[in-house]
C-alpha cells in the first residue's frame, strides 16, 4: 500500500534531520504547497560556522531546560533554516505546509504565521504552550501525530 503524502513528507523530514548536528535534539523540516517540496532544513549553526558537535552544546553546559532561552545556543532551529533558504532562492512559501519532525517553539511560530503558512504538520510534543496559543490565535491548521 502507497504511504498518504502526509506519511511520506514525514518521512523526508525523518531524513532531513539527520543531516543535524544538534546534540540535543535532531529536527528536519520541510516545506510542501500541491504536493511539491519547497525548501528543507535541519537545525544547526550559521552557514560557515563550526557545529556543535565539535564545540560542544553552551545551553547543556549552563543546564538549560527544553523550551527555555532559545538565545542561548548557536544553531537556527530547522523551521527558521526552511524559511531562510525559500528567502534566498526567492521560493514563494505562503499558503504552504510545514511537515516537522517536532512541534515548533514560539520564536519559529511567530516567524510560521508571518510566512503565511497554513497548515503545520508534526510528530514531537515540545514544552511550549504560547506557540500553540499563537497558532491557534493566527488560524494556522495544527496536526499533532502523536494524538
Amino acid at each position: 500500500m502507497r504511504p498518504s503524502w502526509q506519511d511520506y513528507f514525514m518521512q523526508i523530514t525523518d531524513v532531513v534531520a539527520t543531516r543535524s548536528t544538534c546534540l540535543r535534539r535532531k529536527v528536519g523540516a520541510v516545506i510542501v504547497r500541491d504536493n511539491r517540496i519547497l525548501a528543507s532544513g535541519y537545525n544547526g549553526p550559521p552557514r560557515g560556522l563550526r557545529h556543535c558537535d565539535e564545540t560542544g552544546c553552551l545551553r547543556d553546559k549552563l543546564n538549560i531546560p527544553s523550551g527555555e532561552r532559545h538565545e542561548l545556543c548557536r544553531g537556527l532551529h530547522a523551521e527558521q533554516n526552511v524559511i531562510i533558504q525559500a528567502a534566498m532562492h526567492g521560493i514563494n512559501i505562503q499558503g504552504g505546509t510545514f511537515y516537522i519532525t517536532h512541534q515548533p517553539c514560539i520564536l519559529c511560530a511567530k516567524m510560521i504565521v508571518n510566512a503565511g503558512i497554513k497548515k503545520v504538520v508534526y510528530r514531537g510534543k515540545y514544552p511550549d504552550a504560547l506557540a500553540l496559543e499563537i497558532f491557534e490565535e493566527a488560524g494556522v491548521e495544527l496536526v499533532c501525530l502523536d494524538g
